[in-house]
Parts: structure tokens; sequence; C-alpha cells
């Protein structure tokens, strides 16, 4: 995977290709307003994935969609959890 992020000029092509690919595949559609937005509905309960290069930020309501979207995607590729952060690239991050 590093290979593919850093190695090859089209490398972020195929790192996009790879992650939508697999977004889909678990159910998540990629927004029309912007491409590095996925979102998930379960009824009620929307579950949102923004991707800024290799980071992410996942926002729901629920704490479970949360842990199993995360639990997947740590099956899938190498990844590093920061829990509950406070900022991410700068923005800071208030939760009500």
């Amino acid at each position: 995977m590093k290979r593919y992020l850093y190695g090859l000029k089209q490398s972020p092509r195929q790192w996009n290709l790879r992650f939508d690919e697999f977004m889909r595949g678990i159910g998540f559609v990629r927004s029309a307003f912007g491409s590095c937005v996925y979102y998930k509905n379960l009824g009620k309960i929307y579950t949102y994935l923004l991707l800024y290069v290799d980071y992410m930020l996942i926002v729901s309501v629920d704490k479970s969609s949360i842990q199993e979207l995360k639990l997947l995607m740590s099956k899938e590729f190498e990844m590093k959890d920061l829990g509950d952060a406070k900022k991410i690239l700068g923005m800071e991050i208030a939760k009500d």
C-alpha cells in the first residue's frame, strides 16, 4: 500500500479507486457534492466518512456504526485509530 501512496505517478488514482471500491462494497455511497465524502443511511441513522489524502473523519450519532466501520476498515487496510481527536487538519471538533 505504501507503494500505491508514494511510489508511482498513478498511485493516488489507484489508491482512490481501491478505497472507493471498498467503501461501495460495504454499502457506502459517494457524495455527489464531494468525491471525498461517503455516507451510509441505516434508517434514521447516517454515518459519514470524510477522506483527505490518508486522514479520515468518521461521524455518526450511533457509536456502534462507527466501531463497525473501523473494524471493517482495519481488516482491509493498515491503519491507526487516533480515537476521539479534538483537532483534525487544523479544525477543532466540538461534540454536543
